[in-house]
């Protein structure tokens, strides 16, 4: 005979979708803007990537095409990672 399962498996669901709140909330920020609202902001280094290249535009390193293209190569790829991330969750709650 086996031994019962220690947790149900509501339980399970219920701690699994705790710990991707937790970790959206930990890498994300949110800044409250008068008139406009609360806006959530990308992790730190998105951030300091965007700015990066804002920079070297701003210095006329780059060209602005350039730039707008290494952006959307970059927000491309981070949705990429979260659409992973997101089918792993749906996957937690259906197991």
């Amino acid at each position: 005979m086996s031994a019962p399962h220690p947790l149900p498996l509501v339980h399970h669901r219920i701690l699994g979708r705790r710990a991707a709140e937790k970790a959206t909330e930990k890498n994300s920020s949110r800044v409250t803007v008068p008139l406009i609202g609360t806006i959530t902001l990308p992790p730190p280094e998105q951030l300091a990537y965007t700015g990066g290249i804002a920079a070297l535009v701003a210095f006329e390193v780059i060209e602005w095409p350039v730039a707008l293209a290494l952006c959307a190569g970059h927000v491309l790829a981070h949705c990429s990672r979260n659409k992973i991330i997101q089918d792993f969750g749906r996957a937690l709650e259906v197991a």
